[in-house]
């Protein structure tokens, strides 16, 4: 048997289009795809990679974002919270104290950042030095901010970071 195009003649022989005719009455089912779970470790390992490699690279997933450099520095931006961790400096790894579960990711961050007049610039927590960043992609971290924001809902947002008194 022939398959019938969406846009010919349909065989019962209305005059219609198909899609138009029988086709509306049959329900359609689609298979979908098994969604990939994303490990962050495995993300952070890629980067650190690329930043070896001294690969330029810059990945949006959720409310993370993976950024390596062409002299080698790999970091890893939360945008809700505006964190930051440095996974790889100078071409060298940096390990990264990650618990990561199916219900929960936590990551000991190691900067805040901000994105100002066109700039990356990180404040460490431990000493609260200030670093201004120009190899790091200030506009498409920009981007990311803009888009996260438009995207997840300030509750939705709250929602996923869990409040000193929930930590265990």
């Amino acid at each position: 048997m022939a398959k019938i195009g969406r846009n010919q003649p349909c065989p019962c022989g209305s005059g219609l289009k198909y899609k138009k005719c029988c086709l509306k009455d049959k329900p359609i089912t689609t298979t979908a795809a098994p969604k990939q779970k994303i490990s962050v470790t495995e993300e952070i390992k890629h980067l650190q990679e690329l930043a070896v490699n001294r690969k330029e690279s810059i990945k949006l997933i959720g409310v993370f974002i993976f950024v390596s450099t062409a002299n080698g520095d790999g970091w890893l931006f939360e945008l809700s919270e505006k964190d930051a961790v440095l996974v790889a400096k100078d071409g060298v790894t940096i390990d990264v104290d990650i618990e990561e579960s199916d219900e929960t990711i936590e990551i000991n961050w190691s900067h805040q950042f901000v994105v100002s007049k066109g700039k990356v610039i990180t404040t460490a927590y431990a000493d609260q030095q200030e670093e201004t960043h120009d190899n790091l992609p200030a506009a498409a971290i920009k981007d990311a901010l803009l888009q996260m924001e438009k995207t997840f809902s300030s509750d939705l947002l709250n929602s996923i970071h869990l409040s000193d008194d929930k930590k265990e």
